[in-house]
This record gives structure tokens, C-alpha cells and sequence, in this order.
């Protein structure tokens, strides 16, 4: 009688949770989902497309025609009656089956944020489009001669001429003033936008729209403050002493264009070995492509439709992009053989590898990641490799005396590249939330102050201009930065847990990941796969056995 008792009540139990098949509500969420993915699938894909033949040829049919698709794309989205509606079912609560669930979640966000007035929408995406166009296309001056950002990164990284790094420097800055005023306004439409809908401002409702929280955000680089601040100053003294004797100039005059990067967000390759040499005889793309077969995550076919060589008109920088969720996945690169482009073309295939390896089986809606820091720290996470002794040994035929000159140096750049990042995104993060909440506010100034108070650079003499908006993050992907950090932590929570759950080794010691098949079988399993079928933080904790911490970062890095 027990047992049927425990039976009997398992049923009911069971009943409960799935019924006997979808509710009213889910029923009318399926039929929702089928109509709205019938209209939106092409048009993302058509977008993207779009946006692909932009970023590749800088011609403004297409930046017009990529335009309207985001315009008719976000209408969509601003539809009162089915916001009314996807919110309706949202507070029933009568959504039981986790995937439906999950799908009205990123409905939901999606349409909150578009519910605007047709006319403010259509400004707000011309305007942006407009802005991307002039960035991408624009190619900045030193000495009346037309120059790339590859070219501006060599200057930075090898020239030994002071003026010519400040000309180099000023003219990585040069697109900010060229965009600012459009940029401006841009911020003070989004503002106007995301009021309509009870946000307070724009970078409020980007992160709440994108499943976080501004005080817990807050309380993550609070803390990494305190932690890196003594360690970076450190370093800092160290890298300014090299720098400085480099330049036969004195520690205190070292200005911002003495730091190989525009904005310092990478460490000089100055210490006692330059890893470049090291790249300058190989293939970055080829290299990265044999990694990626090795672990079990081959990138040929991602390659072969990728644009990965600089050209004019071109967009400088570089992206990862999947076309349409079916497996078209490229990415955009303008590689040159060097430690800087060999980390890029490794993140950006990390990138891409995530969205290649979504299990199709899911909703259409759920085959993106988990969250877009979860897709940033797999790019880290593979990126990170490039200045790594054991895996440059292996994947460069390096002897052993070889590899004992890059472990002098190898596992310091590392480390202080982490807590050199960790500040430079503070200045990001911090400046972001201060622009949105006031963009009338000494901008110039602010950005300048930031910088002092956490990278512990100097502003340039004299007046300071909008330079800071050259950064492509400003107007590509606004209110996003923050995600680079979160990624940089769940990187390490990754490594520590492969290296010790999934390879079953004490230690990192020596690990390169080359041609260990564990790796790719694990990610596919338990991050690449599922997509967005679980919140970020569920996602992670099966992954790992743990939500997202910080501690091993910390443990991994700040020293």
C-alpha cells in the first residue's frame, strides 16, 4: 500500500510538472514562435549577409541596404500587441517546458526593448548605420599619407622614433573626431528610447534586457579593482622603467603613445623576448586551423568563407559571424604573422566554433549562446594560447632551449596582459555607465580621468579631443565591454575545470591543449551544444559544478 502510495504520488508529481501535454498558454507560445520565426529567420539571415558584404567592401549600397533590414527587423519587434501578448503569457507563470521558457525569455527582452515610436526607431537604426559606415570606411592621415590600423600597429609596436609613434598614435584617433557629433546624438536617441519603456537610460536597459544586473556588475569590478590595483601598479613600474630606457627618455615623460597600443589595452611585447619573432616565418591562419582540427573542432569550412587580409575599404578590425544558425559561420580578419594577430584569429575562431557547434536539434531561437560573455570567454579562452610556452613549442617546432627563452617571458606577458585588461576594462565599464547617465558632461575630460585613475597613464598636453571614440565598441556594440571581463573570468573557470575534471591533472603545468580531443568533446557537450537553452549562470554550473566565480581568474592571474 506504501509503494502504491509513492507511485500514486510520483504521478500526480509528474503530472503536475508536464501534463498531459502542452497548457493554453504554451500552445499559444508554440503558435507564436512558428509565426514569428517564419518571418524573422530570413531577414536575420539577409541582415547578416548584408552586414558581411558592408564590413567586407565598405560600399554604401550596402551599409543602406543593411539599414532597412535592421529597421524592418527591430519593427517587428516593436509590435504593441504582440509585446502585450508575449508579456501576458510571461506573468501566467503557465509556461512549464524549459525550452518554450527560454524562448519566451528572449522574446520578451527583444521586444521590450523596441517598443518605440516608429519615427524614433527608424532614427535611431539610420543613425547607426551612418555612423558604422563613416568608422568603417574612414582611413586615417599621418603626414598627408592614407594609413591602415595595421600599419598604425606596427609603428606602435616596433618604432623607436617618439614622434613618430605620437603621429601614429593621434592617427589611430583621428575616426572619434570625424563621428563624435553623430555619436552623440546616437546616445541621447537610445536614452530617449529606453526611457520610453522605464529605464533610466540606455546602458541600464542593455544589461537588464541582456539578462544581468547593474549592481551586481558594479560589485564584480569593485572588487577587481581592489585586487588588481597594487599588482598593475607594480607591473606598471616595471614595463615604465623597459619603456622609458627604450626611448632614452626619462619614466616621467612616457605619454600614451609610448605603449604599443592605442589605448594600452595589450601588454608591449618588451621584456627580455619579443614573441613576435616567433610568428614572423609562420602562417597564422594556417596554424590556427591545424589547432582547431587537432582538439576536434575543425574550422576549415569556416575559413574557406571567412575575409581574413586587409584591403581598402575594408573594416580594420575583426569579427566572428554566424549568417544564419544553420552552420554558415566566417569570420573577418586582416592578419599579418604576429603574436597580436595569431591571439586574434584564435578568439575570433572561438567565436565561430561556438556557433558552429549549436546542436541544430534545438529551437531556432535557442542556436546563439548562452549569453554573449559566454561566447566571448571560449574566444579568450583558445586566444590566450598564443603566448603560451608549452602550445607555442608544439605548434611551432620550438627546441627546448627555445621554449625555456619563451617560459622566461611567456607566462609574465600572460599574466600581465590579464590584469593589464581587467583595468582597461574598468576605464570602458565605467566611462560607459557615466555616458549614458549624462552624455552633456565633459566627455573629453572624463575619459581622460578614467584612464589616470585605473590604467595610470597620462593625458597627452593640451587640450584633449574625442580621440576616445575611435574605439569600435562606442557605436558597433554599445554597453557590451563589461562582457569581455565576465568572459576573462568564466575563461579561467573553464581551464581549471578541464585541466583538473575533464584531463584529471594536478596542475596546468605544460598543458597546450595541442591534439587533445578531450577538449573539443567537452565543449561541444556541455557549452558549444546547448546553446541558449539555459540561462547563463545554469549553463555555467553544469559546465563546471559551480555558477560564475571570480576565483580563478584571481588564483590564475593576480599575482
Amino acid at each position: 500500500m506504501k509503494n502504491l502510495s509513492i507511485a500514486a504520488l510520483c504521478f500526480t508529481m509528474s503530472f503536475m510538472l508536464f501534463g498531459c501535454g502542452p497548457n493554453a498558454k504554451e500552445k499559444q507560445l508554440e503558435k507564436f514562435i512558428t509565426a514569428h520565426v517564419e518571418k524573422i529567420e530570413p531577414m536575420t539571415t539577409q541582415a547578416n549577409l548584408t552586414y558581411w558584404d558592408a564590413s567586407t567592401t565598405g560600399k554604401s549600397e550596402h551599409y543602406e541596404k543593411l539599414s532597412q533590414l535592421q529597421l524592418e527587423i527591430r519593427q517587428i519587434h516593436s509590435n504593441p500587441q504582440e509585446y502585450a501578448l508575449l508579456k501576458e503569457i510571461k506573468q501566467s507563470g503557465e509556461v512549464i517546458d524549459a525550452r518554450l521558457d527560454r524562448q519566451l525569455d528572449k522574446l520578451y527582452y527583444a521586444y521590450l526593448q523596441n517598443q518605440i515610436e516608429p519615427e524614433l526607431l527608424k532614427g535611431i537604426v539610420d543613425l547607426d548605420t551612418k555612423i558604422q559606415e563613416k568608422y568603417n570606411t574612414f582611413r586615417s592621415d599621418i603626414d598627408g599619407k592614407k594609413v591602415t590600423m595595421s600599419d598604425i600597429y606596427t609603428i606602435m609596436t616596433t618604432e623607436k622614433d617618439c614622434r613618430k609613434r605620437e603621429l601614429a598614435w593621434r592617427a589611430s584617433k583621428q575616426v572619434g573626431n570625424v563621428i563624435i557629433d553623430d555619436f552623440i546624438e546616437l546616445v541621447k536617441l537610445r536614452n530617449k528610447a529606453a526611457r520610453k519603456v522605464d529605464f533610466e537610460n540606455y546602458h541600464t536597459m542593455t544589461i537588464v534586457t541582456g539578462e544581468q544586473n547593474v549592481k551586481e556588475l558594479d560589485r564584480i569590478f569593485s572588487e577587481l579593482d581592489k585586487l588588481t590595483s597594487g599588482p598593475f601598479a607594480r607591473s606598471k613600474k616595471d614595463l615604465d622603467i623597459i619603456l622609458a630606457k627604450s626611448y632614452g627618455i626619462g619614466v616621467e615623460e612616457l605619454l600614451p603613445w609610448h605603449y604599443h597600443d592605442p589605448f594600452f589595452q595589450r601588454t608591449p611585447l618588451v621584456y627580455e623576448l619579443d614573441l613576435d619573432v616567433y610568428y614572423q616565418d609562420q602562417d597564422v591562419k594556417e596554424l590556427a586551423e591545424k589547432y582547431y582540427a587537432g582538439v576536434g573542432l575543425p574550422v576549415n569550412d569556416i575559413l574557406t568563407k571567412s575575409d581574413l587580409y586587409d584591403r581598402e575599404g575594408k573594416n580594420p578590425h575583426a569579427f566572428s559571424e554566424d549568417v544564419d544558425r544553420h552552420g554558415d559561420v566566417r569570420i573577418l580578419c586582416n592578419l599579418q604573422n604576429t603574436e597580436r594577430w595569431m591571439e586574434t584569429i584564435l578568439h575570433e575562431l572561438g567565436h565561430a566554433v561556438y556557433s558552429k557547434y549549436h546542436d541544430r536539434k534545438e529551437p531556432w531561437l535557442l542556436r546563439e549562446p548562452a549569453h554573449s560573455f559566454t561566447t566571448e570567454a571560449i574566444a579568450m579562452f583558445f586566444g590566450r594560447l598564443s603566448r603560451n610556452a608549452a602550445w607555442m613549442q608544439e605548434m611551432l617546432e620550438l627546441s627546448d632551449k627555445e621554449r625555456e627563452e619563451v617560459e622566461k617571458v611567456s607566462s609574465k606577458y600572460l599574466q600581465f596582459q590579464q590584469v593589464l585588461f581587467a583595468r582597461w576594462a574598468m576605464v570602458m565599464y565605467n566611462f560607459e555607465k557615466q555616458l549614458y547617465a549624462n552624455p552633456d558632461q565633459d566627455l573629453n575630460n572624463l575619459w581622460w580621468e578614467l584612464v589616470e585613475k585605473y590604467q595610470l597613464v597620462r593625458r597627452p598636453p593640451g587640450p584633449v579631443d574625442a580621440g576616445w571614440a575611435s574605439k569600435l565598441h562606442f557605436t558597433t556594440a554599445p554597453c557590451y565591454y563589461h562582457n569581455y571581463m565576465l568572459g576573462e573570468l568564466l575563461a579561467s573557470q573553464l581551464h581549471y575545470h578541464i585541466v583538473h575534471k575533464v584531463l584529471m591533472l594536478q596542475s596546468d603545468k605544460d598543458v597546450s591543449y595541442v591534439g587533445d580531443r578531450k577538449l573539443g568533446d567537452y565543449l561541444r557537450k556541455k557549452v558549444l551544444g546547448p546553446g541558449a537553452l539555459y540561462h547563463w549562470n545554469d549553463m555555467i554550473a553544469r559546465a563546471t559544478g559551480e555558477p560564475l566565480s571570480p576565483k580563478y581568474f584571481v588564483e590564475q592571474f593576480v599575482k
